[in-house]
């Protein structure tokens, strides 16, 4: 049974991708590769910002789309108050 994670990036034009996965480590490295999304191909590099751990993959895209749905300076605030959830080393230009 594969463990959920929400994850916020900040890509290099300052904007902010949210997004789900199993394996963040792997996604993270997908995204700077250039292959993982539309979106953070063309914002290159990004760098994770904060993750949270979902019991599901429903419980994890219902998080993702209350994140999306945020005002920006929010996004981070709401992830962060998820039990589990970590912010990263990258700085973030959520304000």
């Amino acid at each position: 049974m594969p463990d959920w994670s929400v994850y916020l990036l900040s890509c290099a034009d300052g904007t902010l991708y949210c997004g789900v996965t199993t394996d963040l480590a792997r996604r993270l490295a997908e995204h700077n590769a250039g292959t993982a999304s539309k979106y953070t191909r063309a914002r290159l590099p990004v760098a994770l910002v904060a993750s949270a751990p979902s019991a599901d993959k429903g419980a994890a895209l219902r998080l993702e789309l209350a994140v999306k749905k945020r005002p920006r300076d929010n996004k981070l605030a709401l992830l962060l108050a998820q039990p589990g959830a970590e912010q990263a080393g990258a700085a973030c230009p959520c304000a």
